[in-house]
């Protein structure tokens, strides 16, 4: 009896810590339902997600450091999206007034979900790291790891390499989280490989609801690559790494406040 309410806390807490990635599909499956004839889907839905940001924010769901860290995903996933469609990789083929370079600027939302997901689920479940491998390898291995999904483009892509290094430099660190009074712990590795495959199976729900399109999809829609699992797994660890480095700065800030 003590597991099944164990695992229902854990289970509250993590349908919490979707709620903007819910609600980014549900947005997109009642703008594909829905016919709009005053606005843009695109348009419409960047309105709906900031207004749900906005709602968090003031309700409380989410804290203004949160809001701070969802921002700056905005702004990176943005950047990876505008040169992606620009290679071709994938697109975004209704019209929109807020499109810059063929992107929709809703898109950076989708890469915000995830940090959005990753901030909540840290604080209800009161995480830490041990064996963190401290700042100078985890920033580099991460500034790798975003750069490569740029430059594989017109350089060899060292994408299982550095799934490699990811193995080796986070070989001994673990997910310390707490659901109630009972200590849980995990490694690190295995967690970004679990969230990796999450968000392969939320990017097949999303492009059957044309949030974007990968070439094949134009004609008819197609589960996604399994090979794009490998992807989500980098792009958590780049994820996980900006936030705990933040939670431990902002630790350390408060730290010395305190002393």
């Amino acid at each position: 009896m003590k597991s099944i309410i164990q695992l229902l806390h854990f289970g509250y807490h993590q349908a919490m810590s979707c709620i903007f990635p819910v609600a980014i599909f549900g947005t997109l499956a009642l703008s594909t339902a829905i016919d709009m004839p005053f606005i843009h889907r695109y348009d419409a839905i960047l309105l709906i997600l900031l207004g749900v940001q906005y709602m968090m924010y003031r309700s409380g769901l989410e804290t203004r450091d949160e809001l701070k860290v969802i921002c700056l995903f905005h702004l990176i996933g943005l950047a990876l999206e505008l040169y992606k469609v620009k290679m071709g990789s994938w697109s975004y083929p209704e019209p929109g007034f807020t499109k810059v370079l063929g992107v929709p600027l809703y898109s950076g939302f989708m890469y915000a979900s995830v940090a959005s997901f990753m901030c909540q689920i840290w604080r209800r479940l009161r995480m830490d790291m041990t064996g963190w491998p401290g700042f100078m390898s985890s920033v580099l291995l991460g500034g790798a790891i975003y750069f490569n999904f740029f430059t594989h483009h017109f350089i060899p892509d060292f994408r299982w390499w550095l799934t490699g290094l990811v193995f080796i430099v986070f070989w001994k660190t673990r997910i310390i989280y707490r659901v109630r009074a009972k200590t849980y712990y995990m490694p690190l590795t295995v967690a970004f490989i679990i969230v990796g495959f999450f968000i392969w199976l939320a990017e097949n729900i999303a492009t059957f609801f044309d949030a974007w399109k990968y070439p094949d999809q134009h004609q008819t829609w197609q589960l996604v690559s399994f090979s794009k699992i490998s992807s989500w797994f980098l792009l958590v660890i780049i994820s996980v790494i900006i936030v705990a480095q933040l939670k431990h700065v902002k630790a350390n800030r408060n730290r010395h406040r305190n002393s």
